[in-house]
């Protein structure tokens, strides 16, 4: 009788690669996504491997195609492509000037396309936290609404970065008539 194994999606932990996703099953080995070493191979029965948390467990093997997808599925999941966010044209090529008040200190020169990059990024990984904290099987309802609605107040204090954003579409909203700014 063959044995079930822990399939695409189940969560992971290995002692020296830290937390992963399966993202494919070979018939001695596991691929899995690290969040901080990437896509590796495991074998099955490392002792250093341990799953965390089963999904679809099965007797089956994936094929390369159904990899692939998950693997897509996974990477948006955590954040690997972000879209692109164009700055605002009157912002392209600029620069922010950040001024000690005492006149003696080195003022810091900052080109705006970096800082936008640092703060398109913020809101990207804040988009990943609150995935995670919806579909997180151990958090109540009320502590995913109590969570949902304190990252909503992290984007509503981000809307005074609105101006670097060329479209509408992508500004950061918070509570609408809340206090933040």
């Amino acid at each position: 009788m063959e044995e079930l194994t822990a399939g695409i999606g189940s969560r992971v932990q290995h002692a020296h690669h830290g937390p992963g996703v399966i993202i494919g099953v070979k018939y001695a080995q596991y691929v899995i996504t690290f969040i901080n070493k990437g896509v590796l191979e495991v074998d099955k029965t490392d002792p250093l491997f341990e799953v965390l948390y089963t999904e679809n467990q099965t007797i089956e093997v994936e094929t390369v195609s159904q990899v692939e997808t998950s693997l897509l599925k996974i990477l948006r999941l955590w954040g690997g492509f972000s879209e692109i966010v164009p700055l605002g044209d009157r912002w392209i090529g600029g620069n922010m000037l950040l001024q000690p008040k005492d006149t003696s200190l080195k003022p810091k020169e900052v080109p705006v396309e970096v800082f936008f990059h640092k703060i398109v990024m913020i809101r990207d990984r804040l988009r990943v936290l609150e995935q995670q904290v919806n579909g997180h099987k151990l958090l109540s309802d009320e502590d995913k609404v109590n969570m949902q609605q304190y990252i909503t107040r992290c984007y509503g204090s981000l809307t005074t970065f609105n101006v670097l954003f060329r479209e509408k579409e992508h500004w950061f909203a918070g509570e609408k008539g809340g206090k933040d700014d």
